[in-house]
């Protein structure tokens, strides 16, 4: 076990654990004769029995002085799971509520599935809640975004960290502009510089998509490959939106001008585990996470850390303890007096 000490100049007071031992216990007496005493086990016995707790005392306190502690350490753990980046956008189109499509595009109406008018990062939120509850031996880190990326949450298994990360997106409004390109590589960045131990998603969660310039869509591919990371997009169908299929009426030119569709052939043809999941309303938000919580539940290879522990109270605690031992044997202690 690895031990710390705080004032490691303390510990010179060890030497005092030495006194006990330098002379005998209780009073000189005068025999004529060592003979003529009777053999006694018991308080020999006895005898040594208090000064090793004389000693012992001395050293519990020394180290109680030295601030005794166990540093924390990195304990190697297996379990069933993946380290998933919660990407979420956080644009102002994510405050609107859900629509669903009907016969026609002008024909588009709430969703009321959930709450009526609750808005869809609202309920995506509550599901990622729920959905990082299920999974408990799972590593999250988050990430928001819309004109900008904001790393809200590092790798972690804690739970309440997890959940108070993912309520934090809910504070104020969202912004006009979203920018998928920059986030997704804000994500991918949180892989950096850790070891391969298993499973490695993101989880983007948006109701837009982009056109990205080659450079972007070059780093991106690139750090996907070398991290080697699934990508699950969760495509929350707005109105008016064709959604991520060109339909029977849209040639392949016309189907490349539309961000979504064009966003998806891009994360298709990377070469690297993709799905993707159009959601209209929040049961088939529901659906989609559900889905992704059965496919990623590989063995995973992690490292938990454990908080420092300060060990000098206890040994306070047994410096105590052993005094008042002394204490009662010192007055439990029988003496003979006899004249000179």
């Amino acid at each position: 076990m690895n031990l710390d000490f705080e004032q490691p100049l303390a510990l010179v007071l060890l030497a005092l654990a030495a006194l006990p031992w330098l002379r005998g216990a209780g009073g000189a007496a005068r025999y004529s004769s060592l003979e003529a005493l009777p053999p006694d086990a018991l308080s020999t016995t006895l005898g040594w029995v208090l000064k090793l707790a004389a000693s012992a005392a001395f050293v519990a306190l020394a180290l109680g002085l030295a601030g005794m502690n166990r540093p924390g350490q990195s304990i190697e753990r297996i379990g069933r799971g993946a380290e998933i980046v919660l990407l979420l956008d956080r644009s102002r189109s994510m405050d609107q509520a859900f629509y669903v499509a009907a016969r026609s595009p002008a024909d588009y109406r709430p969703a009321f599935s959930g709450p009526q008018g609750e808005a869809k990062g609202k309920v995506a939120r509550r599901l990622l809640a729920e959905f990082a509850a299920s999974r408990p031996e799972d590593r999250f880190a988050m990430v928001v975004f819309s004109a900008f990326p904001m790393r809200t949450l590092d790798f972690t298994q804690k739970p309440e960290v997890i959940q108070a990360a993912i309520r934090a997106g809910d504070v104020g409004r969202g912004l006009s502009d979203t920018d998928i390109g920059r986030g997704l590589l804000s994500a991918l960045s949180l892989f950096e510089d850790r070891p391969y131990t298993g499973s490695r998603v993101v989880l983007l969660v948006s109701d837009g998509g982009a056109h990205l310039d080659q450079d972007t869509q070059r780093a991106i591919t690139e750090s996907m490959k070398r991290h080697r990371v699934s990508l699950y997009w969760i495509y929350i169908r707005t109105a008016n939106s064709p959604g991520l299929l060109p339909g029977k009426d849209m040639s392949a030119e016309l189907a490349e001008t539309v961000p979504e569709h064009f966003l998806h052939e891009f994360f298709g043809a990377m070469g690297t585990p993709y799905r993707a999941y159009e959601a209209e309303d929040p049961e088939a938000l529901k659906r989609a996470i559900a889905d992704l919580s059965r496919l990623e539940s590989f063995p995973i290879r992690y490292f938990e850390a454990s908080a420092r522990r300060d060990l000098s109270q206890a040994c306070y605690g047994v410096a105590l303890a052993l005094a008042a031992l002394l204490a009662a044997a010192a007055a439990l202690e029988v003496r003979r007096w006899r004249p000179n």
